[in-house]
């Protein structure tokens, strides 16, 4: 297992200083939010990739309805470039909640056309050479060649949430390299170990592309009590999570942060 950490808050500032204590402290990976409105989670990263050589990062999550997909594959070319190859771009359909004040798509199957329609985007975009796409939501056709490909090859690693147990939703997943897995129930809520196993099983049985297939988990442990904070994360593992992801949502204050990322990872 993988161990990331993910910035509940604080500026760019902030964010390159915390992914560097991060990075010092044994973490994988280092995440932050793209909110609707608010610090601006690319910024953010290009001052964390300026502060590390090894950890990865990223935001949780891209809501891609809401992105102009072009405007994305210039955003995540120029950072997966910037951090040589350490870039994960997750995405999904965004919380209505936060799309609706600004005038968002909240249709759920708008959301999820825009969704397919952004990823066939960028995954072509990616590749630095002429691209057409020609879809219900959008329409492309450039004979621009980009001087930037991804660093990264095939392309920049894609986490994808998927709803279980929609199988339209999972295999959307599954075309690309991990799964952001919620449970409806009947609202999406985190997958229980049980619920994880479950969709271990559906994954190991229908993921059929190259190369290794990320499910990752969110959630927090106690920093202070290492044991129990590894027993808590090697649950998750037994259970067929390849990423843990530290959430440290009651967090206060800056200091309460850097506090959780020197306590390290939950490493058995």
């Amino acid at each position: 297992m993988k161990y990331g950490f993910t910035l509940p808050f604080g500026d760019a500032s902030a964010a390159a200083g915390l992914a560097y204590e991060a990075e010092q402290a044994g973490w994988d990976g280092f995440f932050v939010l793209e909110p609707a409105w608010g610090v601006d989670a690319w910024v953010s990263l290009a001052a964390a990739a300026l502060r590390t050589e090894r950890i990865r990062l990223g935001p949780v999550l891209t809501p891609l309805s809401r992105r102009r997909p072009w405007k994305l594959a210039s955003e995540t070319v120029t950072l997966d470039h910037l951090s040589k190859g350490r870039l994960i771009l997750s995405v999904g359909l965004g919380d209505v909640d936060e799309l609706r004040p600004f005038g968002e798509k909240i249709d759920r199957k708008t959301r999820a056309e825009l969704l397919d329609e952004g990823l066939d985007i960028l995954t072509g975009l990616w590749r630095g050479e002429p691209f057409s796409f020609d879809g219900k939501h959008y329409h492309i056709s450039t004979r621009y060649t980009s001087p930037l490909a991804s660093y990264q090859r095939p392309r920049i690693p894609i986490w994808v949430v998927g709803a279980w147990p929609s199988k339209k939703s999972m295999r959307r997943a599954l075309r690309y390299d991990g799964l952001l897995p919620q449970v409806l129930k009947p609202t999406a809520q985190r997958p229980d170990l049980d619920d994880l196993r479950q969709i271990n099983a559906y994954v190991t049985a229908n993921h059929a592309g190259p190369g290794t297939f990320d499910i990752v988990i969110e959630g927090d442990t106690p920093g202070a009590d290492p044991p129990e904070a590894a027993r808590i994360a090697a649950a998750w593992a037994e259970a067929g999570a390849t990423w843990w992801l530290e959430a440290p949502w009651e967090a206060d204050t800056e200091d309460d942060i850097r506090r959780r990322i020197r306590q390290g990872p939950p490493r058995a």
